[in-house]
C-alpha cells in the first residue's frame, strides 16, 4: 500500500497534469481559431511515399484545397505526410498536430503550422473540434480509434453530424461487413447508424460529398456545426 507521502505526491502530480491539459487546450484554441472550413485527414503512418494510396491521398487534399479547405492531420509521416502536401501544394492552411510519443514523432516537412500535443485527448479535441469533414484513408488501430470514436460522438449528438468518409470500399469491406452481419445482427447498434458513413473511391467523389454537404450548410446558415 502506498504511504501518505506517496499519496500526496500522485495528488499533486494529477494536479499539475490537470495544467497542462488546460495549457495545451488554450494553445490549441488559440493556434486554430482561423483554420475554418478544415477537413481532417486520418490514416496508417506506415504509408510510404511514391504509393498509389500516397497518391491518392495527396491528391484529394490539394483538390479539397483547392476546394477552399484547409487540411488538419495528425502530423506525422505516411498518409498523414500526404494530406499535409496536398494541402501545401494546393496554397491552404496546412495543419499537423502532432503527438509526443516513445519513439519521438516530430512533425513532417509539409505542415506549415504545426503543434505538438502530449495528451492524444487534447489533439483528438483540436481534430474534431475544428473539422467540417473527416476523411478517413486507410490505416491501423490509431485510425480505427479516431473511426469510431467520432461516430460515437455524433451518435450520441456530442457533436453535430458532418461527412466521415471512408476511402477504398476493398480495404473498408471487412469492417463494414462486422458491422452489419455481426454488430447490428446482434442488436449492438441500429439500421441508421450505417448513414454515419460514406465510402468512395476517388479523390473526385471524397471532394464532391465535402462541398455538396458545406455547402448545404452555407445555405442554411449553419457553419462549423461541430463547434460545441
Amino acid at each position: 500500500m502506498r504511504n501518505d507521502y506517496e499519496i500526496n505526491q500522485l495528488e499533486k502530480e494529477d494536479s499539475w497534469r490537470m495544467f497542462r491539459i488546460i495549457g495545451e487546450l488554450v494553445e490549441g484554441f488559440d493556434s486554430l481559431a482561423d483554420i475554418e472550413p478544415a477537413v481532417t485527414i486520418y490514416g496508417s503512418a506506415r504509408l510510404q511515399p511514391g504509393s498509389e494510396l500516397y497518391t491518392q491521398t495527396e491528391k484529394t487534399a490539394t483538390l479539397l484545397g483547392k476546394a477552399g479547405f484547409n487540411i488538419m492531420t495528425g502530423g506525422g509521416p505516411g498518409v498523414m505526410e500526404a494530406a499535409n502536401k496536398g494541402a501545401h501544394e494546393a496554397g491552404v492552411k496546412s495543419v499537423g498536430l502532432n503527438i509526443k510519443l516513445p519513439q519521438e514523432q516530430t512533425c513532417n516537412e509539409f505542415a506549415n503550422r504545426s503543434i505538438t500535443f502530449h495528451h492524444f485527448f487534447v489533439r483528438k479535441v483540436m481534430l474534431v473540434k475544428y473539422a467540417t469533414a473527416f476523411v478517413i484513408m486507410p490505416g491501423g488501430l490509431g485510425t480505427m480509434d479516431e473511426l469510431t470514436e467520432v461516430l460515437t460522438l455524433i451518435q450520441t449528438e456530442k457533436i453535430k453530424p458532418f461527412p466521415v468518409i471512408l476511402y477504398s470500399s476493398e480495404y473498408w469491406a471487412g469492417f463494414l461487413d462486422w458491422l452489419k452481419n455481426t454488430v447490428l445482427a446482434r442488436g449492438n447498434i441500429s439500421e441508421e447508424d450505417f448513414d454515419l458513413l460514406r465510402v468512395f473511391d476517388s479523390p473526385e467523389e471524397v471532394v464532391d460529398a465535402v462541398k455538396k454537404w458545406y455547402t448545404s450548410q452555407e445555405i442554411t446558415g449553419r457553419k462549423a456545426l461541430t463547434r460545441q
